[in-house]
């Protein structure tokens, strides 16, 4: 059975020699996972596989009629560390991790139920979900060899010290100055100083939102997909479900309504609120200043504008209102 690499990933990948390598690669290195781990496409007739910004993901059958996902991955830092904390998690709070042939980037996972996410969930369930996601991710490290591949959250706050300045200087001190000191007050002091701290565990770094936590085939509980893992404060992974839903908000008193899922959040998760609020302004400063560089992410800058802003006490006048703002596809 052909299976057609998705448009989305097609026009991402086909503009650097890195890509397009990757792209013609793919069929070969999908038929060679099918071969060495016994597995069959279980696509229905015209069907295309899932994908993210960096993988395809195809639905298969193994030898015994066990319903997984073959997961083929653009080799970058991130995805290349993605088997190493499956391994970590084992199974606990995030899809299992069956097989994986690192020389064709490809991992054998548990399949789940992609028509159940998080993101159409009641609020108030959905937070209480991914609160209890977080307490079973947060493990802490022991004597396992891949600990000690895993980067740090304390370094990740380290670099931004000395690119975020530079960066929104070169784009014309696009926002205040007062936001971009906010962000740097917690790096400054979650940075180097923090590089062992003992309340390090395993987090979730990438997008653990709403969208990420599927429910499982047989409905009985939610796990979370797609990590991206560093050691450090697990309250750096509560902003994801802040830039997400926020046309969830009230249309009155939306930024306090937002400060208020946080807190919401922290606390299921048994986090500092106060910290789960600071890591929010970094990471959404920072990714103000990604989509103000990339052509074409006006709307998302904005937006990132917005909740950074907010959680830093003084919302930005001038920009859209939260049921305004563009929402992440």
């Amino acid at each position: 059975m052909r299976v057609e690499i998705p448009e989305p990933l097609r026009l991402r990948y086909r503009q650097t020699p890195e890509g397009r390598s990757w792209l013609e690669q793919l069929p070969a290195r999908l038929e060679q996972a099918l071969h060495q781990w016994q597995l069959s496409i279980d696509l229905a007739a015209g069907a295309a596989p899932w994908h993210g910004h960096t993988a395809m993901v195809v639905t298969v059958l193994t030898n015994n009629g066990m319903k997984a996902v073959l997961k083929l991955a653009f080799p970058t830092d991130e995805t290349l560390l993605e088997p190493l904390a499956l391994r970590l998690w084992a199974g606990h709070g995030v899809l299992e991790l069956i097989e994986e042939d690192d020389s064709i980037g490809t991992m054998l996972m548990e399949r789940l139920d992609a028509s159940r996410s998080l993101l159409t969930a009641p609020m108030e369930e959905a937070i209480a979900v991914w609160g209890e996601l977080m307490r079973t991710l947060s493990i802490r490290p022991d004597d396992r060899p891949e600990w000690r591949q895993l980067p740090r959250i304390a370094g990740t706050a380290e670099r931004y010290c000395d690119e975020l300045p530079q960066r929104w200087s070169d784009l014309g001190e696009p926002f205040p100055r007062w936001l971009l000191e906010s962000a740097l007050e917690l790096c400054q002091t979650r940075g180097s100083v923090a590089q062992r701290s003992s309340n390090d565990v395993l987090v979730h770094t990438g997008n653990l939102h709403y969208l990420n936590i599927l429910a499982s085939l047989d409905g009985q509980h939610y796990l979370a997909i797609d990590p991206q893992a560093q050691l450090g404060d697990a309250e750096f992974a509560v902003a994801p479900c802040l830039w997400n839903r926020l046309h969830d908000l009230p249309e009155r008193n939306a930024e306090e309504a937002l400060r208020r899922r946080s807190s919401a959040l922290a606390q299921a998760a048994g986090l500092d609120e106060e910290l789960s609020a600071a890591w929010a302004v970094v990471r959404e400063v920072e990714n103000a200043l990604w989509y103000l560089e990339s052509p074409g992410h006006a709307g998302d800058a904005q937006r990132s504008l917005w909740v950074a802003s907010t959680m830093a006490g003084k919302t930005l006048p001038g920009l859209p209102s939260a049921h305004e703002l563009s929402v992440l596809s």
